[in-house]
């Protein structure tokens, strides 16, 4: 076949060190877009990026050129120099060391697209650990809970 073609999409979901709440609001709504922008720019297009204080959720298309775990490395290095220099209360800022990552198949991208989006709304009566633990579970990986936090 001369031609590579793929269309796989990914729902993406790591926290903060700790799940410390420290993505406040105004942080967020400039982060998000820069997000997207980290994604974009590794051929992996954004289709949403949300979360809370303490997480963050991104749906993309993944290139069919760089692996996840790349994906991944690039958004949260990056990220977190940005985020360093949004003021000294932010210096020692941590994402979590790992993350989920979780395929979605077309037909499911606007349902995950709005779930992304409420994700306020959600997290008002369910916890990020809560969260992860469901999409551990719904998408059948096993895990062992001493290794999941930092």
């Amino acid at each position: 076949m001369p031609q590579s073609l793929s269309q796989l999409y990914v729902h993406l979901a790591f926290s903060t060190k700790h799940r410390e709440p420290l993505l406040l609001a105004p942080l967020r709504a400039q982060m998000h877009p820069y997000l997207a922008t980290v994604l974009t720019n590794l051929g992996s297009p954004a289709i949403r990026v949300g979360g809370t204080s303490d997480h963050v959720h991104a749906l993309f298309r993944l290139s069919k050129n760089t692996s996840l775990a790349e994906i991944v490395e690039e958004i949260k290095t990056s990220s977190s120099k940005w985020i360093k220099t949004k003021g000294r209360a932010m210096a020692s800022f941590h994402w979590q060391s790992g993350y989920g990552g979780f395929s979605v198949s077309p037909a499911d991208v606007e349902e995950v697209t709005e779930y992304i989006a409420q994700q306020e709304t959600h997290h008002r009566t369910v916890s990020f650990q809560e969260e992860y633990r469901r999409l551990l579970e719904s998408h059948g990986v096993e895990y062992d809970e001493r290794y999941v936090w930092d």
